[in-house]
């Protein structure tokens, strides 16, 4: 390692230097994004310690490997068992310590439209202190009296936040969808072939939500039984065709000349989607056969295989949602995801149409740009004229998203029995969740439709 690398390196962590890796021949990386990153691994080294402490199968192995197991946590004042270091009440408090760390930030960095001022050195830097303030403040959260009303309160706390991150991600989902819309349609003033591009967008998108309920229909019902899946999909499935009649109706095509079948093939996935999710966190239902013996029904025959090997199903699905979950979080912190949910979007005279809109850089990324090499990857300071994404925005989503995983890896409502390898087996809070978020994202989709209906007066930008 060079000694220029070094340096930088000691910048970063303990100073307002970008971050950046030491090997030469990566890409270049942008200041923001890099930023970005960084906050991005704390997230993700939290999660993953909750995940940990929920998990029996870790537990007991670090009770039957580590010398003097007892000993250490009783010198710790864990427990004699270290019992208070795992459980859904050592989620809280590690969580509590993380959402706290991100709100600080997110009040810390209300207002900040410079990066050159003290409040955006310290966002863009002091890494390894942070990650001693983080570390500091999760520790701490052990040492919370009255734990009974402590758990009681931040259990509100954490379902309103959980329930609030939901909320936002519905919102953006069916600003893109409008968005996806605008833009491909943008492009046909210019090239007729953006009218092929838009039908067979649409035809997909509905394509896959066909085949989905029907899919559904075969592996999650039968002919006796499963009364409850049987209506879910038959309300759902008919949510989507009214979405889908709403949507090219006269009346809504007379006030929102946008509306079209594309952003309704992309709600109908996203619905059928959610309601898969549900479906498969339902608790299974079991009958009697001719022998007297219970079976499982209402869930497909690969499906009872693949839970025999429950540690391999936890870890790639925990694994998949929490990269859905930091994949959230990273597409909904951009300045255009802020400004969409104040109501602020792009007019159709500066539209440009995209085959991949959504990946094209922000308003602001056309800044000034500064390349510095300091003998490892060479970082460009994107933000020289201004920021290029809300840091206070950026930060409130995080503490969200931190409330989210505390309640998601909890069970929610389930959470006195929780434990990580029963995170597929299905809870009814769960499944009732996931159901509410579909239906919330329709009724969301729908008074975009109506609101320029039922609020003639009023200018609506979607």
């Amino acid at each position: 390692m060079s000694a220029p690398c070094c340096a930088g390196q000691l910048a970063c962590c303990c100073g307002t230097a970008a971050c950046s890796l030491c090997c030469k021949c990566c890409p270049k990386i942008k200041q923001s994004t890099s930023t970005r990153f960084m906050y991005a691994l704390y997230f993700i080294l939290v999660t993953l310690i909750c995940c940990i402490m929920m998990s029996r199968t870790v537990a007991t192995e670090m009770k039957e490997r580590i010398p003097f197991y007892e000993h250490i946590c009783k010198h710790i004042q864990a427990g004699e068992t270290c019992e208070k270091l795992v459980g859904y009440s050592a989620v809280y408090r590690v969580s509590f310590g993380m959402a706290s760390f991100f709100f600080i930030f997110f009040l810390f960095t209300i207002k900040i439209n410079n990066s050159k001022s003290c409040r955006a050195y310290i966002h863009n830097g002091f890494w390894f202190i942070k990650l001693l303030v983080l570390a500091a403040m999760c520790s701490g959260a052990f040492f919370i009296p009255d734990q009974d009303t402590f758990l009681n309160a931040w259990r509100y706390v954490g379902t309103g936040g959980g329930f609030l991150f939901i909320l936002i991600q519905l919102i953006l989902l069916v600003e893109f969808a409008h968005k996806w819309n605008k833009n491909w349609t943008a492009g046909t003033t210019h090239n007729k072939l953006w009218y092929g591009l838009l039908a067979l967008g649409t035809l997909i998108l509905y394509s896959v939500a066909a085949g989905a309920l029907i899919l559904m229909a075969v592996f999650y019902t039968r002919s006796e039984g499963c009364k409850y899946n049987k209506i879910l999909l038959g309300v759902n499935g008919g949510l989507c065709l009214l979405v889908s009649l709403v949507a090219i109706s006269p009346c809504v095509q007379s006030r929102h000349p946008h509306s079209g079948l594309l952003q309704s093939g992309v709600i109908s996935c996203y619905v059928m989607y959610l309601t898969f999710s549900a479906l498969s966190s339902k608790p299974p239902e079991t009958i009697l056969d001719e022998n007297n013996k219970n079976i499982t029904i209402c869930i497909p025959d690969f499906s009872q295989g693949l839970h025999r090997d429950e540690n391999l199903v936890t870890g790639l699905g925990t694994t998949l949602l929490f990269c859905c979950i930091l994949y959230s979080c990273l597409t909904s912190t951009t300045r255009a995801s802020a400004e969409a949910l104040r109501g602020i979007y792009a007019t159709p005279e500066t539209e440009v149409a995209r085959c991949c809109f959504c990946c094209a850089p922000d308003g602001d990324a056309d800044t000034e740009e500064q390349v510095e090499e300091r003998g490892g990857q060479t970082v460009i300071y994107d933000e020289k004229r201004g920021t290029v994404y809300s840091y206070s925005y950026f930060h409130f989503v995080f503490f969200l998203a931190s409330l989210y995983v505390m309640m998601t890896v909890t069970h929610w409502f389930h959470f006195e029995d929780a434990e990580i390898e029963k995170f597929f087996s299905g809870t009814w809070s769960t499944f009732w969740i996931k159901m509410a978020s579909c239906w919330v994202c329709v009724l969301l989709y729908l008074w975009t439709l109506l609101a320029p209906l039922c609020c003639p007066t009023r200018q609506f930008s979607v």
